[in-house]
């Protein structure tokens, strides 16, 4: 009997792991009937359990419901009133940890951009309902207790994203890096003997000396030749938002202008949808900034990181002559 008992002799923590993880609850607040209808069905046949269904008025009405695990909001027109709302709803959503995902239309997108800077919201734009599966998709994966079972062409598509825009903040990093030659010596600025002896400590403070950004009329010629493909090809053929995107944002730091969220889907070349996941990548790998509109806290720019900035000047540097090929 000893033995038979000592078999089952299980430690606390692989009892844990035999125990079923409840299903993650679901919110949806939409106007719309047939479309909280089918956010409703769609979350419920990904493993997920609605809890609630309502129209936006309760988040007005009752600003302090209990916010689930995932809150799924459609707002394609949003007036005062709802940004208000919505600027509560991500301020909660953030404190709990919960996600949001919020669909709205090109002409809101910038109001409701402005309104989500907590919770790390996904914004789709005129979402289709698989736009919208996907992003459930998206939630599912990211939380490796709870991963649901997605099609292999969804999970490639998803990998794919994140692979390309790994490599590309890899490759721009490695651009941005000073070029080392362990051949060369030469004298330190802070040796006055000319003997060549470094500070490492006094190095460190000073900045390497990096080239300026290209003139934005260069780089805006760039852009209107890459666009210019889209006359004789499918513009499929050519989609590669991030690049298309750096290229937007260098020129528009040169000229010492804002872009809004909206401007820079419209410069990527993909649906808004599709912009706004290379966004959000592209932040999470430190290549663009959020910068909030100081006399209007509703609205909010994207910029270039200085990371970004220093490598775009350097690869530049690096191609001379033949940035029209770019």
């Amino acid at each position: 009997m000893g033995q038979a008992l000592a078999q089952f002799d299980y430690r606390s923590e692989d009892v844990a792991l035999l125990r079923p993880v409840s299903p993650l609850a679901v919110a949806v607040f939409a106007d719309r009937g047939y479309i909280r209808a089918e956010m409703a069905e769609d979350a419920a046949a990904a493993g997920l359990r609605v809890t609630r269904t309502a129209n936006l008025g309760v988040l007005l009405a009752e600003p302090d419901f209990q916010v689930s695990d995932i809150v799924l909001v459609d707002c394609p027109v949003i007036e005062g009133a709802d940004l208000a709302a919505l600027m509560a709803l991500d301020v909660r959503a953030a404190r709990v940890g919960a996600q949001l995902v919020v669909s709205t239309s090109v002409g809101s997108l910038d109001d409701v951009f402005g309104c989500l800077d907590q919770s790390g919201a996904q914004i789709l734009v005129n979402p289709s309902r698989a736009d919208r599966v996907i992003a459930l998709g998206r939630l599912l994966m990211a939380d490796g207790s709870r991963v649901r079972e997605l099609s292999d062409h969804d999970r490639m598509s998803l990998l794919r994203l994140t692979e390309q825009v790994s490599q590309l903040a890899q490759q721009l990093e490695g651009l941005s890096a000073p070029a080392t030659d362990g051949n060369m010596v030469g004298a330190s600025a802070f040796s006055f003997d000319g003997s060549g002896a470094r500070d490492p400590a006094l190095q460190r403070l000073v900045r390497q000396p990096r080239p300026p950004l290209p003139d934005p009329r260069l780089v805006r010629k760039i852009i209107r030749q890459r666009q210019l493909r889209t006359r004789f090809f499918e513009g499929e053929l050519f989609a590669d938002p991030a690049w298309d995107m750096l290229l937007d944002l260098a020129a528009a730091r040169a000229e010492h202008k804002r872009v809004s969220v909206t401007s820079l889907c419209i410069a990527s070349g993909v649906p808004p949808t599709t912009a706004l996941r290379w966004i959000s990548q592209m932040t999470e790998a430190g290549l663009f900034c959020r910068a909030e509109d100081q006399s209007d806290r509703r609205r909010a720019f994207i910029t270039l990181s200085d990371k970004a900035a220093d490598a775009m000047a350097q690869f530049f540097a690096e191609i001379g002559t033949d940035a029209l090929l770019v």
